[in-house]
């Protein structure tokens, strides 16, 4: 399949395993099946937070990232399981390999998602829905687990598409209405739009991809930076990054372009807790944990400075990014200058060693009521 102007049609799929550390748990324990799982954290005064909750535990609200007490309050009778993180990392080396049947270009985003482009595939079987089905059907045989697949002729496209229709879904997102299903996305649905950016977007009367796409380049730039660039672009079904296999994260951020400049107060420093839960929340989603935090500034004379402070552990705790970024802030000479921009990210990744100790820890079970 080709463009008129010659160029092949790339063909990518985005795999997203179906609540990837639940599931497992589920799979290999029996008791857990068909019960509300919370995998992380603890209810029982360690606290913590939610990595990830089975299907049952999400009809009650429970969510990635949610604090275990508040996902206790929500199903009282949850069930609470420490991660294994050595059990999903070999499950998901066995899911790369039923990828690598297919192709060599996987690029994976965490442990349980991944891009593959099969424009070319070692098989010549040509038709990406069917791949996409093949794979859905191995790693249900061969490890009892349920995947999501988005298809589509860009990367973006095909990670939306893979969440439509969760869990065990598979969502072709066509060339002939990529552009219109980006005209009717929602703003909060598109890549680098957190919650506030999108609060920030509705201001400004845009809810839709439609919306974003009224607007020239030039004042999408000047809104948002440079993803005002890809938000052109993408609203016009344009994604031209490729897949990148045995790419190496360099860092992980978050940053926002305020609609007019602040001074240093109380306002900025929400601003700021906004943009760090939001680049901790990255953090956490590609369970990589850096030890150097950056603070990123951009004045209203466009000067950009950044301060960073470095750590001997990984930051995996919320509270120390806020803390250190709050810092950050505060020891900056403002003086009369406003800030236009300010972004946080992670860097300096290393081995991930989970600071949260689960000696002696077993996990709670509550007796499901009768009903």
């Amino acid at each position: 399949m080709e463009h008129e102007s010659g160029n092949l049609i790339r063909k990518i799929i985005h795999i997203d395993m179906d609540a990837f550390y639940a599931s497992v748990e589920q799979r290999d324990f029996p008791e857990y099946r068909g019960k509300p799982l919370v995998v992380g954290g603890s209810p029982e005064g360690r606290g913590g937070v939610v990595a990830t909750a089975s299907y049952e535990a999400r009809k009650f609200g429970i969510r990635s990232a949610m604090t275990a007490k508040k996902a206790q309050q929500l199903c009282p009778y949850a069930i609470f399981v420490r991660p294994r993180f050595a059990a999903y990392k070999e499950v998901s080396q066995r899911i790369r390999e039923i990828f690598s049947r297919y192709t060599d270009l996987i690029e994976p985003l965490s442990l349980d998602e991944a891009y593959l482009d099969v424009t070319e595939d070692k098989l010549n079987i040509g038709s990406a829905i069917s791949i996409a089905e093949q794979i859905k059907q191995a790693i249900k045989d061969e490890l009892q687990l349920t995947a999501s697949a988005g298809v589509s002729i860009n990367k973006f496209a095909a990670k939306i598409a893979s969440d439509m229709n969760k869990p065990d879904g598979l969502t072709f997102i066509g060339p002939s209405r990529l552009e219109k299903f980006m005209e009717q996305l929602p703003v909060e649905k598109f890549f680098g739009v957190g919650k506030v950016t999108a609060e920030k977007m509705k201001r400004q009367g845009l809810h839709t991809g439609a919306d974003l796409k009224q607007l020239t380049e030039q004042r999408l730039v000047q809104l948002f930076g440079k993803t005002g660039k890809f938000f052109y672009n993408i609203v016009r079904g344009i994604d031209n990054r490729q897949v990148q296999p045995h790419q190496e994260t360099k860092s992980i951020s978050a940053e926002d372009t305020f609609s007019y400049d602040l001074d240093k107060g109380e306002e900025l420093t929400d601003w700021l807790v906004q943009i760090a839960k939001s680049a901790f929340k990255r953090v956490q989603h590609y369970e990589i944990y850096g030890r150097t935090l950056t603070l990123k500034v951009k004045f209203g004379d466009f000067k950009i400075i950044t301060r960073s402070m470095s750590f001997t552990n990984p930051i995996t705790e919320l509270d120390q990014v806020l803390e250190t970024v709050k810092t950050l802030l505060d020891h900056l000479e403002l003086g009369d200058r406003k800030i236009r921009l300010l972004g946080v990210s992670f860097s300096n990744f290393g081995e991930i060693k989970p600071k949260i100790k689960y000696n002696n820890y077993q996990p709670t079970l509550f007796p499901t009521p009768n009903t």
